[in-house]
């Protein structure tokens, strides 16, 4: 009896082992989709200021004078900066004159600065020259005033 006990311990434990080592576990396969979305901000203005005039007095056939603009960026992202464009008017864009003395007495030149992408709060700055015209007409007109400058940036 001894013998057969042994023997049906052992072959118990080998059934066990057997039963435990090839476990099986069942499982389904499955797939799935979803969506989100994001929203993104929009381009917002520039801000443009100048520095004053540097060099003379204007005056006809004269010197010319150098503008300092900066340009802004207050979005909170990068803005590409392409264009700048100055000439003789009110701050809102409109003609300006004083008495005859108008746009038509100066010359602008053409801006300097380089086109790009300006980061979030950081400024791109030019600069931009103005003479007074030498024309055949009286141009008492202009004398004292205050030259207006609009520069435009987009």
């Amino acid at each position: 009896m001894r013998k057969s006990r042994k023997f049906a311990i052992v072959a118990g434990s080998t059934v066990g082992a057997l039963a435990i080592g090839g476990v099986a576990f069942a499982y389904w396969t499955s797939e799935g989709n979803g969506s989100g979305s994001a929203a993104t901000g929009t381009s917002s203005a520039f801000e443009v200021t100048t520095d004053a005039a540097s060099g003379d007095l204007l005056t006809p056939g004269g010197p010319t004078d150098t503008v300092t603009f900066h340009v802004q960026n207050t979005n909170s992202g990068v803005q590409r900066l392409q264009a700048v464009s100055v000439v003789v008017a009110n701050p809102d864009g409109s003609p300006w004159t004083s008495g005859d003395c108008s746009e038509a007495d100066y010359s602008i030149g053409t801006p300097s600065f380089t086109p790009g992408d300006i980061a979030s709060g950081a400024t791109k700055d030019g600069t931009v020259t103005i003479s007074m015209n030498n024309l055949s007409t009286n141009q008492d007109d202009c004398k004292g005033v205050t030259v207006p400058l609009y520069v435009s940036a987009s």
